[in-house]
């Protein structure tokens, strides 16, 4: 395929597309959608988003759903916008299309995105996150020195209403860490004069933000070394 077909849209053959991942849609979502079609001009006037696999041969990674609905109906040919195949061209119209929950890198997430990400997960429909308090949640992780985290199990420990289990696994739908914020060069935002201005109690309470262990009866001098060990 020339270059230059890249975005255009164009009328294929379905014998010329494979349903890539296909969609788990209800067969009654299909079938009765399948009846409205035929009853209009049976085409597909919201394209189906393919990339090409092969000559003359393309692959479905954006509305999966409409794919199956022309596939049910019997449909010769249906419209397509031609994408170029880079991953990131993938993974973006998957989001567009509403097949993939986009995901926020809680290392360096703002407050906004923390407390937006953490809304949509208490009102989803059989929430785990019913019970959580959205502000307390937002505000304890938000102050939290996540740059260091490695995983999201710290969050556990921030006294907001999240425990190991279903509501900690609820979160990874929307959140990530990035394993890069665990290099030296990472996070120099506290130095070890910084952190000797902290109480006792301070430099206790970033250590199990940072999800550390057996710090409870550190000194202070070897709370420091801890710290600064993680960065």
């Amino acid at each position: 395929m020339s270059l230059s077909n890249i975005g255009n849209l164009m009328y294929l053959y379905m014998d010329e597309i494979d349903p890539g991942e296909g969609t788990d849609a209800p067969e009654f979502l299909i079938k009765a959608s399948v009846k409205i079609l035929l009853e209009a001009d049976g085409r597909n006037w919201v394209p189906v988003i393919v990339r090409e696999v092969g000559t003359d041969q393309y692959e479905v990674i954006g509305n999966e759903f409409i794919y199956a609905i022309a596939e049910e109906a019997g449909i010769e040919r249906i419209w397509c916008i031609i994408a170029d195949s880079n991953e990131k061209t993938i993974e973006l119209t998957r989001i567009l299309t509403g097949q993939v929950t986009p995901k926020v890198d809680l290392s360096i997430a703002s407050r906004d995105e923390i407390q937006a990400a953490f809304q949509y997960l208490i009102e989803k429909p059989g929430s785990f996150l019913k019970g959580v308090n959205l502000a307390t949640a937002t505000n304890h992780i938000d102050s939290a020195h996540r740059k260091n985290w490695a995983t999201l199990d710290p969050i556990t420990k921030l006294k907001c209403g999240i425990t190991r289990g279903k509501k900690l696994d609820a979160l990874k739908e929307v959140f990530y860490v990035t394993p890069s914020a665990l290099k030296p060069e990472a996070d120099e935002s506290i130095s070890a004069p910084d952190l000797k201005s902290l109480t006792v109690k301070q430099l206790r309470d970033m250590a199990k933000q940072q999800g550390l262990s057996r710090y409870s009866k550190k000194k202070k001098q070897e709370l420091i070394e801890m710290l600064m060990d993680t960065k």
